[in-house]
């Protein structure tokens, strides 16, 4: 586990202890077990975007403080530069870098991501709804039981809610853009 993920996993842990909430209380509050929740917080497994998302929510911060430290502070106009948007580390399947992680209180969480050949991620679900946005390459998406191609231009809207992955086509990156309705 990386120093990043063990910060991020102290800061979860910070919230809690802040609150003064029993970890089974949280736990049940994200319908995780009591277990694996205590392994989030002591850095023993990678805590999943969909569920930073809803911890930020629940402890009413920024999912930026969590990943970073820090506060975004704008709120009315956010810039990121190409190849500048925050790094998050979550899925080795997935790279994820936020594109509007300065913004405070969003309400969709843009983000670019690259899918690496070789990799296949397991399924996942998180409340709210995705957009996917293809830029690079071939890509598959499933959603529950289907299964769509995109190719460059190619978007998806779908329920978040249902199990669903991304996988890159011809043994090559893909990247696309996903917004993710918070």
């Amino acid at each position: 586990m990386s120093e990043k993920n063990k910060d991020i996993a102290a800061r979860v842990k910070g919230l809690r202890l802040l609150a003064g909430l029993p970890i089974e209380e949280v736990a049940k509050a994200f319908d995780v077990s009591t277990e694996l929740y205590e392994q989030y917080e002591n850095g023993e497994d990678d805590i999943p975007v969909s569920l930073l998302n809803e911890i930020s929510n629940y402890f009413e911060v920024d999912m930026t403080e969590i990943l970073t430290g820090i506060s975004p502070k704008l709120r009315d106009v956010c810039m990121v530069k190409k190849g500048e948007g925050l790094r998050v580390e979550r899925y080795d399947q997935y790279e994820f870098q936020s594109l509007a992680y300065k913004y405070a209180k969003r309400k969709i969480e843009p983000l670019l991501v690259t899918l690496i050949p070789g990799k296949n991620p397991e399924l996942v679900s998180h409340k709210g709804q995705e957009f996917n946005y293809c830029l690079e390459g071939r890509m598959k998406v499933v959603v529950g039981k289907d299964e769509y191609i995109l190719e460059p231009g190619d978007s998806l809207y779908f329920n978040s809610l249902i199990l669903h992955k991304m996988l890159p086509l011809d043994d090559k990156e893909a990247k696309f853009l996903t917004v993710i309705l918070l």
